[in-house]
């Protein structure tokens, strides 16, 4: 069988089980992600090892050939790459910058906290575990440092709590969250490849490259309203999306090759800036079948074709503690500065448990390191575990926080689309 014909079938294995997966997950009050990664991990070497399958196995020259078709993993990495452009190009586009300044001190120093606590404890369970590499401790905090936004908002809507002081506090702290995460995964992405940031020259040169990216991207970002305009003239099918497709593309190449950060951050900040202009709408509705039918999940799963958790018997002990690192910092780091800055003892609590969750950032950041050889791939399926682990256990942490305090004003799915009522609107 050809290495085509060995893709379509495996893309099709990939696909459809990462949606009943993610279909079952929701059934059982869970994300639809946390399925689509058990997916991953149930078809991968832990379990099933499909790629080990004959059926898969790399072929042999074909006559007139001369070489091998290569691995089906790799084309499947590939795939996976551009699903995760895109969904941080999403994430861009669903950023809400209005919503960010709305929230306030408190959102701000929640996310302060639920990033530096958990960068630090990282690279203490590094140290203390005796990882060789400075950067490879660093890097495994900065995994640490995400926030999964849908799982938290998801589990609030149920409580009926999105509205609510603590919700908003939590959606804007983990929105603000994942920027600095992104951030910290590029700064710490660039410096390792100065060797660790001691060459002063060239660590002034990143200096100067990363802020020339931004203010670059920014700077033609005033552009994109004239540049849906001039999309919707044009006599083509899906010419605006195409437009914004290579407008993505182009900022996740320049951020790589140009500002030496990580390709997400300009998929995502070519979201933010489309998400300014007038045809955010129609963007919305042409990337998101796109992204979400196919490529996100092939992302998902194909973290789990990397881990093999029958080789963590060495690293066991590794990943239990850093998923007990990534609970307690991020609850700490969070709540405590929620409280410092204004909010009661069960209001800073409830903050807390809400940013527990890792999602797709952190996903995309262990992603990183495996293929950069940041990490090694007993740290990558540790690090895959604890983004299980923290996922399964924020709803029902959640869930005892909110009971445990004042019963929450219930919130309707009209009135999670609608926003607050006019009477707070006027407050802000």
């Amino acid at each position: 069988m050809s290495h085509l014909l060995q893709l379509l079938l495996l893309l099709s294995v990939i696909i459809a089980s990462a949606k009943l997966a993610g279909a079952a997950a929701t059934r059982v009050g869970q994300p639809a992600v946390l399925g689509e990664m058990l997916a991953g991990v149930l078809l991968g070497p832990t379990v099933l090892d499909v790629l080990g399958w004959s059926l898969f196995a790399p072929q042999a020259p074909l006559p007139g050939e001369l070489v091998a078709a290569p691995p089906l993993l790799g084309s499947v990495k590939d795939l996976a790459n551009l699903g995760v452009i895109l969904l941080m190009f999403v994430a861009g586009l669903e950023t809400d910058l209005g919503q960010m300044r709305r929230v306030g001190k408190v959102a701000f120093w929640s996310a302060t906290g639920g990033v530096v606590l958990p960068l630090a404890g990282g690279a203490a369970t590094a140290w203390a575990f005796g990882l060789p590499l400075f950067w490879q401790g660093v890097f495994i905090g900065a995994i640490l440092t995400a926030t999964s936004v849908s799982i938290s908002a998801q589990t609030l809507i149920e409580l009926g709590a999105l509205r609510s002081k603590e919700g908003t506090a939590i959606l804007g702290a983990a929105v603000i969250d994942d920027v600095m995460g992104i951030l910290v995964l590029s700064i710490v992405l660039a410096l390792a490849r100065t060797g660790g940031g001691f060459d002063y020259g060239a660590t002034i040169l990143l200096v100067v490259r990363i802020l020339a990216f931004f203010a670059l991207a920014i700077l033609l970002g005033r552009w994109f309203e004239r540049l849906g305009a001039w999309c919707a003239r044009l006599r083509v099918s899906q010419g605006l999306l195409a437009v914004v497709l290579v407008v993505a593309f182009l900022y996740a190449w320049s951020a790589e090759y140009a500002g030496q950060m990580a390709a997400i951050t300009g998929s995502y900040l070519a979201g933010v800036l489309f998400a300014q202009t007038s045809w955010k709408k129609r963007i919305d509705a042409g990337i998101h079948p796109l992204t979400y039918s196919m490529l996100v999940p092939v992302f998902f799963v194909s973290l789990g074709l990397q881990v093999n958790g029958r080789e963590l018997g060495d690293s066991a002990t590794f990943t239990l503690v850093l998923i007990a690192v990534a609970i307690a910092a991020k609850a700490l780091g969070a709540g405590l500065l929620a409280r410092l800055f204004g909010f009661t003892a069960g209001q800073s609590l409830r903050v807390g448990v809400g940013m527990i969750s890792r999602g797709e950032v952190g996903l995309i950041v262990a992603a990183y390191g495996l293929d950069y050889g940041i990490v090694g791939r007993n740290v990558f399926s540790a690090s895959i575990i604890m983004v299980l682990a923290t996922t399964v256990v924020t709803p029902p942490l959640l869930h005892l926080a909110f009971r445990r305090g004042r019963a929450a004003r219930p919130t309707t799915v009209e009135e999670t689309i609608a926003g607050p009522p006019e009477e707070t609107k006027a407050k802000r």
